[in-house]
């Protein structure tokens, strides 16, 4: 049942007999982690190229003055990874933090690799997933340059409900790059979404 989300995954963007997306599955290890838990920290190699089966995650930097800078969240159904250092095995520059009791489902590179020969047209999937993934950077690119505090805000409140119930103030400050009594005094005004079982 674990491998079901990620099958379901892999068919919205290539087409895969029954035994191929049993094969893949077989490379893929599970892993449960503790809320607040880092799978992986600034400084570290990123081994790994993560699938989100439940829970959810904080990607984020720390800069030298101390100060957070999320670049991202992933929730169910979400990939998750640093691929400069997952590509080029080098130091990561990003913090991979639980904000929830999770579950993934884990590949190494190596198995990656060994992957693309024996189901080739895995190399095609995961092209397909680096241009969304790429995609989706650009756009956040133009909404932080083209767009208000305000309108990021409402944004990401309504486009991702289901992971601004999960997240803090703070932690949605830090991904909207503004303060967190900036965000107050938008929450004051009417902004706030209602946020059901939020966390802190």
């Amino acid at each position: 049942m674990k491998y079901d989300l990620l099958k379901q995954n892999i068919q919205k963007n290539v087409t895969l007999s029954d035994a191929e997306l049993e094969n893949i599955c077989t490379y893929f290890q599970p892993l449960q982690i503790q809320k607040k838990e880092f799978l992986l920290t600034q400084g570290s190699v990123c081994k790994f190229e993560g699938f989100v089966i439940d829970g959810c995650f904080r990607i984020f930097t720390i800069d030298k003055k101390g100060n957070e800078n999320t670049l991202y969240f992933a929730s169910n159904d979400w990939w998750l990874m640093d691929i400069d250092s997952f590509m080029n095995q080098k130091s990561s520059d990003l913090n991979i933090q639980a904000l929830e009791e999770s579950t993934l489902l884990l590949i190494s590179r190596e198995d990656k690799l060994a992957l693309y020969e024996t189901v080739p047209v895995v190399e095609k999937l995961f092209r397909i997933m680096s241009q969304k993934a790429i995609v989706a950077w650009q756009r956040r690119l133009i909404s932080n340059h083209c767009q208000t505090a305000k309108e990021r805000y409402f944004q990401f409140t309504t486009t991702y409900p289901n992971i601004v119930s999960k997240l803090t103030d703070k932690q949605v400050a830090s991904y909207l790059g503004i303060t967190h009594e900036f965000l107050s005094k938008l929450n004051h005004y009417g902004l706030k979404v209602h946020r059901f079982g939020c966390q802190t």
